[in-house]
């Protein structure tokens, strides 16, 4: 089966041409693909810049369901983090950093929870804050 040649779509989720250099490694096209994989690739960037449904998909890209099976084979197998991963080592490389953090900050912040409103008996009808609003 030949695959169609891949001219880009224009909107702002597709990938560069250097973008796409850095990880089309990732996605080679196999002797049955019916549909180029920048493409694919680029149909998944779409659906996740816009939060749209997979039906919503710009005709310009791949149909949903071919979209979709692509996203789902890439996810268990472990694509997308490996090229989330190659794309932070460069970044990094880039900025004159190791390639890998050596370590990490958790930042956190105090949150009121549920189960204060319990021992205060907050309502969110009542003007005030108390155990009873009749008094």
């Amino acid at each position: 089966m030949n695959t169609p040649e891949y001219v880009p779509t224009n909107y702002p989720s597709d990938l560069t041409d250097a973008q796409w250099a850095q990880i089309a490694h990732l996605f080679p096209q196999g002797p049955n693909s019916g549909h180029p994989k920048r493409a694919l690739v680029n149909a998944v960037l779409y659906l996740v810049n816009n939060g749209c449904k997979w039906r919503a998909l710009p005709h310009d890209y791949p149909p949903h369901p071919t979209v979709w099976s692509f996203y789902r084979r890439a996810r268990l197998g472990g694509l997308w983090e490996e090229a989330l991963a190659a794309m932070v080592e460069k970044t990094r490389l880039g900025a004159g950093r190791n390639a890998s953090p050596s370590y990490g900050i958790i930042d956190s912040q105090s949150v009121k929870t549920v189960y204060a409103s319990d021992s205060r008996g907050i309502d969110g009808g009542k003007k005030r804050k108390g155990a009873s609003a009749t008094s």
